[in-house]
């Protein structure tokens, strides 16, 4: 009992509920950043605000005069010329507001984590050991935000939509800065955690292999989402009526691998396929959590039962998603549904790789 007292003293004193909350709420931002993302790309959105002010941009035009101004800047882009040329001022200021709100959400999140950063730093509740990873953090985002507008600048010359190669690079790498902050909350949650962890290590690196693979997975679901590949072959299990739609090897054919990230069949091929091997990974690591060998202790095995919810609910989404040829209301609940995932497969990663050492909160 005395022993369990000092643990409890050492994280009230040490890791403030409030750090973890502000870590989480972090998290929640960038699911959020990510989510409003998905609707701007699905609605064409994403080219309606052409220049990056990070102060000033702030503010969305107030006047009439201001609206026609901005309605002006995207007039010249080619997405306008080629695709919009007969939009009005309402048409355009139903597209520039979801792109206004998820550049709003990106501020919020700098707001929230400065603001929160500083509160605590002047109450001395932040660790030696936490400040480099809150550098860290602070660096994601930062890039984050330098790859959004890398992104949308290839859209804005001869494009009429943006680079899937840089929406892929821009999407991987938000999912990625959600999953470090999500790691060192967890990591500060559970440091006194008193569960034994005798994980086996076949079992760490399969995990880390499922991790490799949803990135690649993730990576391919923005290629499919830039390429608009999910328009074509909308059947399943099989695409128009072949296992293998007979496009691809044409593909290959005639342009050798750069179909791999360029042929609309192959590039939709690819993803489907992942999904199947994924699921069929996880639905393994899950039907044999229980095994001995493994030695699971219950939080380990409850994570497994949580990443294989996560990922059936993603297979049939994306499935329907799919049939329905990506309408924006399953488009958006698809790519949540992947946030889901990687979140449950972070979790299991984290309580594989903990070093337990008391009790949890």
């Amino acid at each position: 009992i005395l022993s369990d007292m000092r643990l409890i003293e050492n994280y009230n004193s040490g890791v403030p509920r409030g750090l973890v909350a502000w870590l989480y709420a972090g998290c929640f931002i960038v699911f959020a950043m990510v989510v409003i993302g998905g609707i701007t790309r699905l609605t064409g959105s994403g080219l309606s605000i052409t220049e990056w002010k990070i102060v000033t941009g702030t503010i969305p035009p107030l006047t009439h005069q201001g609206w026609v101004e901005e309605f002006a800047k995207y007039q010249k882009t080619p997405q306008f010329i080629k695709i919009n040329s007969d939009f009005n001022l309402a048409d355009f200021q139903s597209i520039y507001w979801w792109e206004y709100l998820h550049r709003l959400v990106g501020r919020m999140l700098g707001f929230v984590f400065i603001g929160g950063f500083l509160w605590f730093y002047l109450k001395r509740k932040i660790s030696k050991t936490l400040m480099p990873k809150l550098f860290v953090m602070f660096l994601l985002g930062a890039w984050q935000g330098f790859l959004g507008w890398y992104m949308v600048k290839s859209g804005l010359v001869e494009r009429t939509s943006v680079s899937h190669y840089r929406l892929a690079i821009h999407l991987i790498n938000a999912f990625f800065t959600f999953g470090y902050i999500f790691w060192v909350a967890q990591n500060l949650r559970f440091q006194f955690n008193s569960t034994p962890n005798t994980a086996s290590p076949t079992l760490k690196k399969f995990s880390v292999t499922l991790m490799v693979l949803l990135a690649l997975q993730i990576i391919y679901g923005a290629f499919v989402a830039g390429t608009h590949a999910g328009q074509v072959y909308n059947t399943w299990p099989k695409m128009n009526g072949e296992w293998v739609a007979g496009t691809i090897p044409m593909a290959w054919h005639k342009m050798g691998m750069l179909s791999l990230v360029e042929a609309l069949a192959t590039i939709q091929f690819i993803h489907r396929t992942m999904a199947l091997i994924l699921f069929g990974f996880i639905f393994y690591l899950w039907f044999k959590r229980k095994n001995p060998i493994w030695k699971l202790n219950h939080q380990q095995i409850f994570a497994i039962d949580v990443l294989l919810v996560a990922i059936l609910i993603q297979f049939f989404l994306g499935v329907y998603t799919l049939l329905y040829h990506v309408p924006v209301t399953l488009g958006v609940i698809h790519q949540a549904g992947a946030f889901g995932v990687f979140a449950s497969l972070v979790h299991l990663l984290n309580r594989l790789y903990s070093k337990p050492a008391g009790i949890t909160f």
